[in-house]
């Protein structure tokens, strides 16, 4: 007999010959927790479906080094097919869920083709995640630019890229400075009001000659009166210490009330100069999640058991963001990860007739990058990390909990790249994409009856607008003059 060796032969890449007879699991979202649920599902004796409407896996927590050109898009994602190497009875169908009939046990896909098709199930695992939500704010769902996703992450950037092109042609003497706002302060909204602040000081000196690098200003509004409230005080001042010193502008305990073309009303009804506004406030359950019929808490998740089985409905699981447990767990990768293999295993113990395993979360720690060299981590038993050394760690557990050895590889070569060296080896080189500087002078024409900023705006715009300039800056909570290049 010859045995096979692990590191030359490959798993098969097509079922068992009684696939065909073996219970049906449809799991729905290729994210976290769908993508771990099918990784999970390997050895049991199930045909697995996993539907998508997109092709690929996002890994989110990168997002906004794609939304800073930071890294290329295809640094941050994976062919779902690409799963079936290790998972052989997996089979990927892109397409549009329409509806769950619990009772009948199918599932309502459109796939572009006529008609709605039904795909029946044995087992089904909800792991479709949740959306942007915008609270009901007027004007943010036209005028504010979310981050959920990889379409958005390359809307915000060449959006980015559009408006410095257009801004670089100004007259210098009346030159109106680029405002970007981030509502949310948050994990994500902390990470990309950093990586601007990076990009400000490194490089956009070099890449615009023409513009001060002041031109480019970076607000981060959030209603709380502390950011990142995930983490312990301590960390939350460090990390806004560090934005600070990065010269982002913080303005904290106030809501926004309404979003513009270039502006944002805030609660107080103080108007501030945002020509672009990314929102980073929160996520929710979409609303068509309501006509399937399923149990849902008052955050609209998905009511489950200890199995994480939907309450009430054998054979249904949800996972991930849309999950809700009595003692809700945080909508971020690790419970999401956790959550979508600890559905499949309950599924495939149910298959092999073996008792179930109630879910319990580990807490792993949670982590966030401010900048350059700068970040904290907090982890149970270890303590927590912060600068360079939260950075390291940061960097080393982003890299290994990718799925796929070719995006391990591109963005630890990348962020190596972009954080390494000095000002006098690194050589700036965006990804960039379609930069239309263009159509946004275009729009920036046609807006000038929305605009309550720069040439041309609005003749009845009020007198006591306060514009993030330097002295509205110096007022705001937290503000710093905008810092010159650094020199490390």
């Amino acid at each position: 007999m010859v045995l096979p060796m692990p590191f030359l032969s490959r798993r098969p890449t097509v079922p068992a010959k009684d696939g065909a007879s073996w219970p049906h699991v449809i799991i729905l979202g290729g994210g976290f927790a769908g993508a771990h649920a099918v990784g999970a599902l390997r050895d049991a004796r199930v045909r697995v479906t996993l539907i998508d409407r997109n092709v690929y896996k996002t890994f989110q927590p990168l997002l906004y080094q794609v939304a800073t050109a930071g890294l290329n898009p295809g640094d941050v994602t994976m062919f779902l097919r690409g799963l079936s190497l290790k998972v052989p009875n997996m089979r990927y169908r892109q397409g549009e869920v329409e509806g769950v009939d619990p009772e009948r046990k199918v599932v309502k896909l459109d796939e572009g083709q006529k008609g709605i098709h039904e795909l029946s199930y044995d087992y089904l695992i909800v792991a479709n995640g949740a959306t942007t939500t915008y609270f009901g704010t007027p004007g943010a769902e036209e005028h504010a630019m979310p981050m959920y996703t990889r379409s958005q992450a390359l809307a915000i950037r060449d959006r980015i890229f559009s408006e410095l092109e257009r801004s670089s042609r100004e007259d210098v003497r009346g030159h109106d400075k680029l405002h970007v706002c981030i509502v949310g302060g948050g994990p994500t909204g902390v990470e990309i009001a950093g990586a601007l602040a990076d990009f400000r000081m490194q490089e956009l000196d070099i890449l615009y000659p023409e513009m001060d690098p002041g031109t480019l200003q970076v607000t981060v509004l959030q209603r709380g009166d502390e950011l990142i409230k995930e983490f312990s005080p301590k960390y939350r001042e460090y990390a806004a210490e560090e934005l600070k010193d990065r010269g982002v502008t913080l303005r904290l305990g106030h809501g926004v009330k309404e979003v513009g073309y270039d502006h944002v009303v805030l609660d107080d009804d103080s108007i501030l100069e945002s020509d672009i506004t990314i929102w980073a406030a929160g996520v929710a359950i979409p609303d068509s999640v309501k006509d399937w019929g399923l149990p849902q808490d008052k955050r609209g998740r998905l009511s489950v058991d200890d199995y994480l089985q939907v309450k009430g409905y054998p054979g249904v699981y949800a996972a991930g963001d849309i999950a809700g447990q009595d003692e809700a767990l945080p909508q971020l990768a690790q419970p999401a990860i956790q959550m979508g293999e600890a559905a499949a295993r309950a599924i495939a113990a149910e298959v092999a007739g073996k008792p179930r395993k109630r879910f319990k979360y580990t807490d792993l720690g949670t982590m966030a990058t401010i900048g350059r060299h700068a970040a904290i981590a907090e982890i149970p038993v270890l303590g927590g990390l912060s600068g360079a050394l939260g950075w390291a760690a940061w960097l080393g557990v982003h890299i290994t909990k990718m799925i796929g050895h070719r995006n391990q590889r591109a963005v630890a070569m990348n962020l190596v790249s972009l954080y390494s060296g000095s000002r006098a080896t690194h050589q700036p080189n965006p990804v960039v994409g379609e930069v239309n500087s263009l159509r946004a002078a275009r729009i920036f024409e046609e807006q000038a009856a929305n605009r309550k900023f720069g040439k041309g705006a609005s003749a009845d715009a009020p007198a006591d607008v306060a514009p993030a300039d330097a002295a509205a800056a110096d007022a705001a909570p937290g503000a710093r003059s905008v810092p010159g290049p650094t020199k490390d």
